[in-house]
C-alpha cells in the first residue's frame, strides 16, 4: 500500500489549514496522488495570487499541482448547511437524503438518495438552477459488524 512521504503530508496539512481559514472564499480542496507522489489542491480562480503564492511557499520541495475549481469551500459549505437545515423538509416530501457532503474538486455539493429522480427533480426547483448540487444514488448506511455479537443480558 502506497504511503505519502512526511514532507508531502505536512505540505498538504498547511495547505488544507490555510485554505479553510485564510483563503475560504477561493480553497475548493485537495487530494493526493499516490501514484505520482503529488497533492493536487483545487481552487476557484481569481484575480489574486494570493493563495497561489501561499501554495508555492508551504510546498517547499514537494510537487503541488493547482487545479481550477467552480466552488470554494465556503460557498459548499453554506450550500451544506442549507440542505442539511431542510433534511426534514425532504423527508417530509419523500426524498430520503443519505449524505450530504462537498467535493474535495470544488465540482459541488454532492446529495446521497434513496430517491434520485425525485431529488433532481425538486431540490433544483426549491433551491434554485444555479444551486451546486450534484445527486448520486446511495442507499442507506449500513454499519460495519464483526464477528463478536453481543446478547442482551437477560434478568431471569
Amino acid at each position: 500500500m502506497p504511503v505519502t512521504p512526511a514532507s508531502l503530508s505536512v505540505a498538504m496539512e498547511r495547505i488544507e489549514q490555510g485554505g479553510r481559514l485564510r483563503f475560504r472564499d477561493v480553497f475548493a480542496g485537495l487530494e493526493v496522488d499516490q501514484r505520482r507522489v503529488r497533492a493536487i489542491v483545487y481552487r476557484v480562480p481569481t484575480a489574486s495570487t494570493e493563495f497561489d503564492d501561499f501554495i508555492r511557499e508551504t510546498a517547499e520541495s514537494n510537487c503541488i499541482v493547482v487545479r481550477d475549481a467552480a466552488h470554494a469551500v465556503a460557498e459548499l459549505g453554506d450550500w451544506h448547511d442549507r440542505v442539511v437545515a431542510d433534511l426534514a423538509f425532504w423527508t417530509v416530501r419523500g426524498v430520503r437524503i443519505v449524505t450530504v457532503g462537498s467535493r474535495h474538486d470544488g465540482a459541488g455539493l454532492e446529495i446521497g438518495t434513496r430517491d434520485l429522480a425525485k431529488a433532481r427533480d425538486e431540490m433544483p426547483a426549491h433551491y434554485g438552477g444555479d444551486a451546486p448540487l450534484i445527486f448520486v444514488e446511495q442507499g442507506p448506511a449500513t454499519p460495519l459488524t464483526d464477528a463478536w455479537v453481543v446478547m442482551p443480558e437477560h434478568d431471569d
